[in-house]
């Protein structure tokens, strides 16, 4: 259990200032979320500047948000994580009051601060809110029109947007990076039997994602909501595909979807090859079939290489039209 106060036992704590004196560091990471007091109390003692997780989760996303939405979302975040970790950090921000007049009889220079990181929260929140009705008004016309939305999920770095751009030449940003995609991309697709689907790439999920995250992009999770099926990718290559994978499960949990329609999409199989050997698509998708357990609800691809894509259209259509044929069966039955 973590120390309320340091995080760290006295122990830990005494071998890392011991190792800090004989260091060239500048900074420290915790892959975990301090609370104020222990991100004060450690850079107190320690002498250097702490980052904790949600910092750095926050730092990327706000690398990687391109639309106003995404930006306003992290902005969002960001102001909220600060918010409690405003003591004595933050005294540049009065230059956001706009000069004479901005502080009250007696108000210190942290109540000020903490006005004008208020003020911003619910300004943020408002701009958010007008963009949302504009998703709202968007999503109502798309599900007047009948069209079936699927949507990509997954944990982040498993390959959603490339899987995106090979299905529909989306020409979406796709990087080995985590988070590389903030924005949420719809494309239209036909499908095998000549019918039409919406295919939307989603936010890459993360195990344990703050809360303050989980709340800001709660409009780009409603996306998963709206949609008939969704796309499960999973990173064959990855030696914690397991957890990932729970991560996931655990998150659409929390989101009521755990039973909606889904097609598991085990993606980077050609890493998984013998690169001594030259493989094609048919000879790889044959070898690679009856080891990973293929079935109805699982499809083997390789988005890099474009293998699997006809059968992954395939499965979509089957998914697509029992769904279809459930809510049909769902909407006859007696009250």
């Amino acid at each position: 259990m973590p120390h309320y106060v340091t995080y760290l036992g006295k122990g830990k704590l005494d071998e890392l200032v011991h190792k800090r004196q004989s260091a060239d560091w500048d900074l420290i990471i915790f892959d975990d979320e301090l609370s104020p007091r222990q991100q004060t109390t450690l850079e107190h003692m320690l002498k250097i500047k702490i980052i904790d997780r949600v910092a750095l989760i926050l730092d990327i996303f706000a690398r990687h948000a391109h639309t106003r939405e995404g930006k306003l979302q992290v902005e969002l975040a960001q102001h909220q994580y600060l918010m409690p970790r405003l003591s004595g950090q933050w005294s540049h921000l009065e230059r956001l009051g706009g000069g004479i007049g901005t502080r009250g009889p007696g108000e210190s220079q942290l109540e000020t601060d903490k006005r004008l990181i208020r003020n911003k929260i619910s300004k943020l929140k408002k701009e958010l809110r007008e963009v949302r009705k504009h998703r709202m008004l968007y999503r109502d016309k798309r599900r007047s029109s009948g069209i079936p939305i699927v949507a990509l999920v997954g944990y982040t770095n498993t390959g959603k947007s490339t899987l995106l751009n090979a299905l529909s030449q989306a020409g979406v940003m796709a990087e080995n990076k985590l988070f590389a995609t903030l924005d949420p991309t719809t494309k239209r697709l036909t499908l095998p039997d000549l019918s039409t689907i919406l295919l939307s790439d989603t936010i890459g999920f993360i195990r344990k994602l703050p809360t303050t995250l989980v709340e800001a992009f709660s409009a780009t999770l409603e996306e998963l909501v709206e949609a008939t099926v969704l796309l499960h990718v999973v990173d064959m290559t990855s030696h914690n595909a397991a957890e990932q994978n729970s991560v996931v499960e655990g998150i659409l949990g929390d989101l009521k979807l755990e039973n909606k329609p889904r097609l598991t999409v085990l993606n980077k199989i050609d890493m998984l090859l013998d690169k001594n050997e030259s493989w094609d698509e048919a000879k790889a998708l044959e070898f690679l079939s009856d080891m990973a357990g293929e079935n109805d609800n699982t499809v083997l691809i390789s988005a890099e290489k474009k293998w699997g894509l006809k059968k992954i259209t395939q499965k979509i259509s089957v998914q697509v039209a029992q769904a279809h044929k459930s809510d049909a069966e769902q909407s006859v039955l007696p009250p």
